[in-house]
């Protein structure tokens, strides 16, 4: 399903929107200090929208931080409609953004590949 332009405009908008008022505005001590808000996507009647967070720390640390975000969104939804106008804000909902743990790992992997490739030796049998 494509998405319009006025959709991703909105996303853009709402993902600069969240992320300032989490940074600035949530006091909660369970949420962690590294936290990036790395997309949103809002339904099509525009009633709901996913909040995609990626949060560096260990397990607990990003689900104290998921937990916080949500009892939260009912005050980061009703100060981000104060910057952004339109008839009815979104529900938010968040979700954890796993791609950066993914790429970490993949990228730790590759290091250890291009490591044992350096200390191999080689062999003289070519095939």
């Amino acid at each position: 399903m494509a998405k319009t332009k006025r959709t991703e405009k909105l996303n853009s908008l709402l993902k600069e929107v969240i992320s300032e008022i989490i940074t600035k505005e949530v006091r909660d001590p369970r949420l962690g200090s590294l936290i990036t808000v790395t997309g949103v996507d809002i339904t099509k009647d525009l009633h709901n929208a996913k909040v995609l967070v990626s949060v560096i720390g260990d397990a607990e640390t990003k689900k104290k931080t998921l937990e916080a975000l949500q009892s939260g969104a009912g005050f980061i939804a009703v100060n981000s409609s104060k910057k952004v106008v339109m008839r009815f804000f979104p529900a938010l909902t968040f979700k954890l953004d796993d791609s950066v743990d993914k790429f970490t790992k993949i990228d730790t992997l590759l290091g250890q590949i291009r490591k044992e490739k350096i200390n191999r030796p080689e062999s003289d049998d070519s095939e």
